[in-house]
């Protein structure tokens, strides 16, 4: 089995809002923001090959948006970014079997479709199966007004409903489970509810992709939490529960926006603050 990260594209989001209550003073020191106040942030996607499987998770934020949508969040990519940070890889779209969605954010799943020659939205990986979880999928089409913006229905929403009338779609469903099972491991997944309902996280006997409830390894530190969350004080909680974890299992954790490190292990210090160690 073969664990890959690929990066098919970067972006800016205001740095007060990733940080939320954070002081600037603090978190400009680790992660500086530019002149209009946005810090650098990754599209960080983790790949598994195994055996006849290839698995994504993820697929960053499309390149279809257009000039002010991309000059707004200077979003910096190339034509087809994922298609050809996979091609890097020697992986061909068509390859693709699984699908895994942690969340339904603009920047997490707009890369799942792209425009075809007639303009019209076709799926960038036409043979996967999509593993997604049901009351995530609930709520993101029935979104508070907080968060909606978050949510471009109009570039998901034909498309999974799509895959799930060919039933191409294996819901996921309850706080934790199996996603599928691997030659020597298993994918599973744990949820968490603070930065958007049932947010999954991904794992096996090694990694964890932990997407937007510890976007950068700045953001182990349990108090930093993003103001984009629904729910901060709920985060801080399923952020303890989760570091628990990962050093219990001794998981390798994966930064999906983080621009410098791609992953870490986490460790306690002797006040019993969990810091990101052995970070690459």
């Amino acid at each position: 089995m073969e664990n890959i990260l690929i990066s098919p594209g970067k972006f800016r989001l205001d740095g007060g809002a990733m940080f939320g209550i954070i002081p600037k003073p603090l978190w400009n020191k680790v992660h500086p923001a530019d002149n209009d106040n946005r810090i650098d942030l990754d599209l960080r996607l983790w790949i598994i090959k195994d055996q006849d499987r290839i698995i994504i998770t993820d697929t960053g934020i499309g390149d279809y948006h257009g000039e002010k949508f991309d000059e707004q969040f200077d979003v910096r990519q190339e034509h087809s970014p994922l298609k050809k940070a996979l091609a890097d890889k020697g992986i061909d779209c068509a390859g693709v079997t699984d699908l895994v969605i942690s969340h339904l954010h603009f920047d997490h799943v707009g890369g799942m479709v792209y425009k075809d020659e007639n303009g019209e939205f076709a799926p960038v990986f036409p043979n996967a199966t999509i593993h997604l979880h049901k009351d995530h999928w609930e709520y993101a089409l029935n979104p508070t007004l907080r968060d909606s913006g978050s949510f471009h229905k109009q570039y998901f929403k034909e498309t999974i409903e799509r895959f799930d009338k060919a039933g191409r779609v294996h819901w996921l469903t309850g706080k934790e489970g199996e996603i599928l099972k691997l030659s020597n491991d298993s994918l599973r997944f744990k949820c968490s509810y603070g930065h958007t309902p049932h947010l999954i996280h991904p794992y096996t006997n090694e990694y964890i992709y932990l997407a937007d409830l510890i976007p950068t390894s700045n953001h182990v530190h349990v108090p930093w939490v993003m103001g984009y969350d629904i729910a901060p004080g709920q985060t801080t909680v399923d952020k303890i529960e989760f570091l628990k974890m990962i050093v219990e299992k001794d998981l390798r954790v994966i930064f999906e926006h983080d621009p410098k490190y791609a992953s870490a292990k986490i460790t306690q210090n002797e006040r019993g603050k969990y810091i990101p160690v052995d970070l690459e």
